[in-house]
């Protein structure tokens, strides 16, 4: 005896202001929808123009907005960007962790922030140059006290110059291992020239731990002149490895009228987005600083933390392009919109990357977020403070 199988509800297309009801097979009339298909809910529509990348990783994803006129709202439980009244853009509040701004003329609702904030995702805005400008997040992700008294006083205690020591020799180890990554690579002369490099910011790194002083004024002088002479052996070799048709002369940080310099100074500032939003998840004060001095507006302690995740995460990553042919245009003495838009896609996918920390595999986005708790539980006494190593 043969069973007939009854046939399947169609699944035809339903019209834009509906929605297909999968338990009674039929479409559901909603007027309230939005005048486009809607995706499943773990699905997202994206713009083939590039005004809108989703980064896609396994715990989350970056959503990067670029572009004039263009708007972000809510629908449901999407993020929706749109450009007058037509949708180009839809992504799932559960697949994001954090929406990147990066272009003037972008705005966005109430409503959404105030979703973002009862989801824990950020919004990080940044100039044209890539400098962050605004951070939203929900006050209550910062709601902590004990570990801010200790970091006041770790400032003028042994804590504070400990963590000095291990900010400097960190940003030495990861220059060092940049160097022998690339040398790597090469031969002859040049591999010879990094490799020595390398053993030269090595030496470096150990005179940086060995520094003597009970808090951070004592031991802030001589460390960033340690940190001085390793950072001009490190450009030397960036500068011989670079092509030259670049023209790239020597580090320079604000004001860069070269392409390479604004380059690295666009991708710093994604970095130091999420550099700062780790700070204040992990309930320290951003404007309080070890070894960068404190200055009105300057957050010293997210340029303490961002140095030893410059390397691994944005000379690697632009650097490696570079050599491979990756072009650069500049334009009205700023860095031109597919270039910036090229840096912080290669930025933003060495976050999502994966890199060996504390005998497990991490994405360094995670990694940074890690290292900002170990921080507030440095001031605090509870642990050593112990920086980041990439491997090459």
């Amino acid at each position: 005896m043969s069973a007939q199988l009854s046939p399947l509800p169609s699944l035809r297309k339903p019209p834009a202001a509906a929605q297909f009801n999968w338990i009674t097979g039929t479409v559901d009339i909603t007027p309230e929808q939005i005048e486009l298909p809607l995706p499943p809910l773990d699905d997202a529509i994206l713009p083939a123009d590039g005004t809108v990348t989703l980064l896609a990783t396994e715990n989350g994803s970056q959503l990067f907005v670029s572009g004039f006129g263009l708007f972000i709202g809510k629908k449901s439980e999407r993020v929706v960007v749109k450009k007058g009244k037509a949708v180009c853009a839809q992504v799932p509040l559960m697949r994001l962790q954090e929406i990147v701004i990066a272009s003037r003329g972008v705005s966005f609702s109430s409503d959404l922030l105030e979703e973002l904030c009862e989801h824990g995702i950020r919004i990080a805005c940044l100039t044209s140059s890539g400098k962050p400008f605004a951070l939203l997040t929900s006050p209550m992700l910062t709601a902590t006290v004990e570990t801010r008294r200790a970091q006041f006083d770790a400032y003028r205690n042994e804590r504070g110059a400990d963590l000095c020591r291990w900010i400097v020799a960190g940003k030495l180890r990861n220059q060092e291992k940049l160097m022998r990554y690339f040398g790597k690579s090469r031969d002859g002369e040049r591999r010879t020239a990094l490799e020595t490099a390398a053993d030269m910011l090595r030496c470096l790194r150990r005179s940086a731990l060995a520094v003597e002083g009970s808090d951070c004024s004592e031991v802030r002088p001589e460390l960033m002149g340690i940190e001085g002479t390793g950072g001009r052996l490190y450009w030397k070799q960036i500068g011989n490895m670079l092509p030259d048709e670049l023209g790239f002369s020597g580090r320079t940080h604000q004001g860069a009228t070269d392409a390479v310099n604004a380059a690295l100074n666009y991708g710093y500032g994604i970095l130091t987005s999420h550099v700062w939003g780790a700070i204040m998840n992990a309930g320290l004060e951003p404007f309080a600083g070890f070894l960068h001095v404190d200055r009105p507006g300057k957050p010293s302690l997210v340029l303490d933390l961002v140095e030893e995740f410059r390397q691994p995460v944005v000379d690697r990553a632009i650097f490696s392009w570079l050599n491979k042919g990756g072009q650069l245009e500049m334009e009205r003495g700023q860095l031109g919109g597919a270039a910036r838009e090229s840096v912080a896609s290669r930025v933003l996918l060495r976050l999502t990357s994966s890199e060996r920390h504390r005998g497990k595999e991490h994405q360094i986005r995670s990694i940074v977020q890690m290292q900002s708790r170990l921080a507030a539980s440095a001031v605090r006494g509870l642990r050593p403070y112990r920086s980041f190593s990439f491997k090459w």
